[in-house]
């Protein structure tokens, strides 16, 4: 299995930078991929913001150490719960759909079309849907970075007494250059997991409904699970002494 994906993996990889390339494809990836997750992406952000704010405060509050929730909101949100919610989300959302549409394509045989018509069902397929994710999700990862910290920002302020001018200063001194970009290329690599996932499930799927099915689940499964595995390592290679 881990074989068959890596060769799956490198397969698709050399395929998004050889032409011919499908631009039409590769724009409604952009549009599925990016546009149509930002309502997901947005609402998961702010609540899980807010809900950090008063679970810093309430917790700092044992130890005197109620002035610190500016500063780990944001690093909590841009170090991690950030990148992985919006990881999670394109897994629950995007792999799923991308599994169930290949696979789909596969069982009423639209995949053998393509073939008959000399267009190589990776070029077409699964090339556009991983270089969409791997350039559209580090946006959605930024996106859901700022929306986060603004959802603890409104609560702090809103209902905790922070001073907003104070609070953000200390948000925006907090933060490095090093927190940003492993934001991102968290991003990236959950983006291209999430695409690759679905497009290998749905390619090996089986026949039938049941065959949709397993392919469906199946893709979610190994995404998410793949998502929190190359979480650790990254955070480990960014941030170990």
């Amino acid at each position: 299995m881990v074989g068959r994906v890596a060769l799956f993996a490198a397969s698709a990889l050399s395929h998004v930078v050889r032409p011919p390339f499908y631009l039409r494809e590769f724009g409604q990836a952009l549009l599925h991929i990016g546009w149509l997750s930002l309502p997901v992406v947005g609402l998961t952000a702010v609540f899980t913001g807010g809900a950090l704010a008063l679970q810093i405060y309430s917790g700092g509050a044992r130890f005197n150490a109620e002035a610190v929730v500016p500063q780990i909101v944001a690093i909590g949100m841009v170090r991690e719960l950030g990148p992985v919610l919006v990881g999670l989300m394109i897994a629950a959302r995007v792999t799923s759909s991308i599994a169930a549409e290949i696979a789909t394509m596969k069982v009423t045989e639209q995949i053998d079309a393509l073939v008959t018509l000399s267009t190589h069902p990776m070029k077409y397929l699964v090339a556009p849907r991983v270089l969409a994710g791997l350039l559209v999700v580090p946006l959605l990862v930024a996106v859901g970075d700022v929306i986060g910290i603004f959802g603890g920002y409104a609560v702090a302020t809103g209902s905790l007494g922070f001073n907003p001018a104070a609070y953000l200063k200390n948000t925006v001194d907090f933060l490095e250059t090093l927190d940003i970009v492993s934001s991102l290329a968290k991003g990236c690599a959950f983006g291209g997991i999430a695409a690759l996932m679905g497009c290998y499930f749905g390619m090996h799927s089986g026949r039938g409904a049941q065959g949709v099915g397993r392919a469906t689940k199946g893709s979610v499964e190994a995404a998410a699970v793949l998502i929190l595995a190359a979480n650790f390592l990254l955070t480990g290679a960014f941030f170990s002494l």
